[in-house]
């Protein structure tokens, strides 16, 4: 496979100025060497091929902006190497930017008071678009896609959703051969997810770009996603495909109880807790009138749950659901795997 991204035990640390108190603390704080270390990123190796979309997850905090700057030249790893497209990032920012798309959110790059067509033309001169190039990537859009209305629709005057399927399509017109997505569908309704979901999966099939998305949307993942990598306090803790994720937490089960009568939380886990002795991978929560238990069925089998509970409770309805991607992810940023 043709490797576009390259880490090899990647870190990157920051110095924190330790600051003091008040107004003689600040004053202190000029010529003060009272830093701590705070390591954002912690001994990463991985590689990415051409023509991947890969799900770069993380909670908040977790190490993913400071890794994706990495990627863009925009910071330097404290040790380490990086390579994106054989160049290092950082050394060759001007040429890396050149061979990059990026969509960062609600933050447009398109102009503000110009029609849509308008800003493609001149992106197409700063990035040095031939007129046969940028004519066949229009092409390309209105084939994938209804994009002539936007043609010359103002930014300013357009929908949330309609403003970031315009950011992509301008992510693309260069042709990069590495797109940072970030959060794209923030925001937007399921209608729009779906367009803005169905664009990036085909320019991605079509062009064979490499997509490096991050999100909190479970619903992105699941749609584009064959690979994810999870970055956890600066830590890789997964790296592999949406499917083994799932195979890999396929032996759990919830079982979802709807209780009549009332009862105390806290009593019911103290019970589980006693009859399912050292079970750490059982979760249980409550919503309205319903509880859920997440097990692993070969620790704690649901129909042994289902049993249990039913000496002690009463039970109006039962729900038996298999775990989903949301869950998984859940279940890794908290550890209990």
């Amino acid at each position: 496979m043709n490797r576009i991204i390259e880490f090899e035990n990647i870190t990157k640390e920051f110095k924190i100025l330790n600051r003091r108190e008040g107004l003689k603390g600040s004053i202190k704080d000029l010529v003060s060497k009272n830093y701590s270390v705070i390591r954002a990123v912690n001994d990463i190796s991985l590689s990415i091929g051409k023509g991947e979309i890969v799900g770069y997850l993380g909670p908040n905090g977790a190490g993913k902006s400071t890794t994706i700057k990495m990627m863009t030249g925009v910071l330097e790893p404290t040790s380490g190497t990086i390579a994106v497209n054989g160049k290092i990032p950082y050394k060759n920012r001007c040429q890396n930017a050149r061979n990059i798309g990026v969509v960062f959110g609600q933050r447009t790059q398109l102009w503000w008071a110009l029609p849509m067509i308008e800003s493609l033309k001149i992106l197409k001169d700063i990035y040095q678009v031939s007129d046969e190039a940028y004519k066949s990537q229009l092409a390309l859009y209105e084939s994938i896609i209804n994009v002539k209305p936007l043609y010359n629709k103002t930014v300013r005057e357009m929908s949330l959703g309609q403003r970031t399927l315009c950011d992509i399509l301008a992510a693309f017109l260069h042709n990069p051969s590495v797109i940072f997505l970030d959060e794209p569908t923030i925001g937007l309704d399921v209608s729009m997810k779906s367009k803005i979901r169905h664009l990036i999966k085909e320019l991605n099939a079509r062009q064979k770009t490499t997509v490096i998305l991050t999100t909190h949307d479970i619903g992105d993942v699941d749609a584009l996603c064959e690979r994810i990598i999870i970055i956890d306090k600066g830590s890789m803790i997964y790296d592999d495909t949406a499917g083994n994720l799932k195979k890999y937490f396929g032996a759990y089960r919830t079982l979802k109880l709807k209780i009549k009568g009332e009862y105390i939380l806290s009593d019911i886990i103290q019970a589980l807790e006693l009859r399912f002795l050292n079970q750490t991978s059982m979760v249980v929560r409550t919503s309205e009138e319903w509880i859920s238990i997440l097990s692993k069925e070969d620790e704690a089998p649901i129909m042994e749950i289902l049993m249990f509970m039913q000496g002690f409770i009463l039970i109006n309805d039962i729900k038996i659901e298999e775990i989903n991607t949301e869950d998984i992810i859940k279940k890794i940023y908290e550890g209990n795997i």
